[in-house]
């Protein structure tokens, strides 16, 4: 067992060491100048097109739900246990300098989004009897051709496997182990998370949006207003926080202090790495929910994948980042969910800052829980054939595995699902290089 997990480990290192990240960024940087820094250049536009035409109730075109909340279960599936354990792990390996990166990570990663998400949409297909099924896979074998449909079934594949992983066992798992906290048994927990992920997941992508449309705005608002007291609490030293902040980030140096320390190339590898984790942009699951969506062009859903990062890492992980860095919990030498929890028990006490931190985490695991069962699902349709049969088959299987990942320790199945969700991005990141003029295209004639 030791050797297996050895060799999980060094593979996971492999496939998410420095050729992905630059990967990952260089191609961000591409599709960046591509689009004439179109996050940067339709940032106002962006707002129009997606919360301001949502409270006009403008949505029209074909599509299974509203891009309101189409938007909301992407979200679902990318703020999660990243957003508060994952940016505390970056900071403590990487230093304040990680933060930096990070941004620089969710910048980039709005563009990429933004591709995909308009791909998905340009290529998604009726299911026959089914929801519009969209995403890498689609857009692999209608936009690249027969000769690529390999290409296809091995995201497909490498989908339908991960969600298992990193979006069933370690969710459950990261909600059992957040309420062990309050006394309640694991294995309590794992019979909760089955009734309610089966209760919404078998009602398929309009009962998991209800959900989600509830769900997500919760979670953002409470932790975002939590953070915020912190942040108020402290003005006065964001200046120089800031200012270390930048520093840190070019900083050749290695820092001293009650973390591990971190030199240039630390604070961008984790910052970067941590960044892309959160957003998802570049790994191809969004797309799946954005590709339901009724839009009546796919650019103007592309301005809501754009959204989806900015609220993902621009708000909630630089939240986590400025009560962690505000408060001093950054030299602790905790790591983790209990970084974050120490940050926010600074100004509310032992007792409300993990109470508030665990509750978030929780609601997120479990939003990730459900939208990632219909990513799964839907690339399991792609794989076998459409259908209920196919896709109820997939929910049957999924619900067993939340009360195992709630009830067992996970760190085999962390590992794998890393490399799985990594394999993901391969594929992904090699369609969106070859029809990336495809979007450019779909801009000029938006903007017409």
């Amino acid at each position: 067992m030791e050797k297996l997990q050895d060799f999980i480990h060094t593979l996971n290192i492999c496939i998410w060491g420095l050729p992905m990240i630059i990967a990952i960024v260089g191609i961000g940087i591409f599709l960046t100048i591509l689009s004439r820094f179109i996050q940067i250049r339709k940032f106002v536009r962006m707002w129009s097109e997606t919360f301001v035409r949502t409270f006009r109730k403008e949505s029209s075109g074909e599509g299974d739900i509203s891009p309101f909340q189409a938007v909301n279960v992407a979200l679902g599936g990318t703020v999660g246990v990243g957003n508060i354990a994952g940016v505390a792990t970056a900071i403590a390996a990487g230093g304040p300098g990680a933060i930096f990166w990070m941004w620089v990570s969710g910048i980039l990663g709005m563009g990429t989004k933004f591709f995909e998400v308009a791909l998905g949409i340009y290529y998604r297909r009726r299911e026959a009897g089914g929801p519009m099924i969209g995403g890498p896979m689609m857009y692999i074998s209608q936009g690249m051709g027969p000769r690529w449909r390999w290409l296809a079934f091995a995201f497909a594949l490498f989908g339908a496997l991960a969600a298992f992983g990193i979006g069933n066992m370690v969710q459950a798992n990261s909600v059992a182990e957040g309420l062990n906290y309050f006394h309640i048994p694991s294995w309590v927990t794992g019979v909760g998370l089955l009734v309610f992920v089966g209760l919404v997941t078998v009602g398929g992508i309009q009962r998991i949006a209800h959900v989600a449309m509830f769900c997500v705005p919760v979670m953002c608002i409470i932790y975002t207003i939590g953070a915020l007291a912190i942040i108020a609490w402290k003005l006065p030293y964001i200046p120089s926080m800031i200012a270390m902040i930048v520093h840190d980030a070019f900083s050749t140096k290695a820092a001293v202090g009650g973390f591990a320390g971190a030199t240039i190339m630390q604070a961008m590898r984790f910052g970067i790495a941590r960044g892309t984790f959160s957003n998802e942009a570049g790994l191809g699951s969004a797309p799946i929910a954005h590709a339901t969506a009724k839009t009546d062009h796919p650019i103007r859903q592309a301005f809501w994948g754009m959204m989806e990062v900015f609220v993902d890492t621009i708000i909630i992980c630089t939240a986590t980042a400025l009560v962690i860095i505000l408060t001093g919990a950054w030299m602790s030498g905790e790591t983790g969910a209990s970084l974050t929890i120490n940050g926010f028990s600074s100004l509310m006490g032992v007792k409300y800052g993990s109470a508030l931190v665990t509750f978030c985490m929780a609601l997120t695991a479990y939003d990730t829980n459900i939208a990632w069962c219909f990513y799964g699902e839907t690339c399991t349709a792609y794989l076998f054939g459409h259908g209920r049969f196919v896709r109820y088959t997939y929910r049957f299987l999924w619900l067993p595995l939340v009360l195992v990942g709630a009830t067992m320790k996970l760190d085999t199945v962390w590992g794998i699902a890393d490399i799985l969700n990594g394999l993901m991005a391969i594929p992904n990141l090699i369609a969106l290089i070859v029809l990336a003029p495809i979007v450019v295209s779909l801009i000029r004639n938006f903007e017409i």
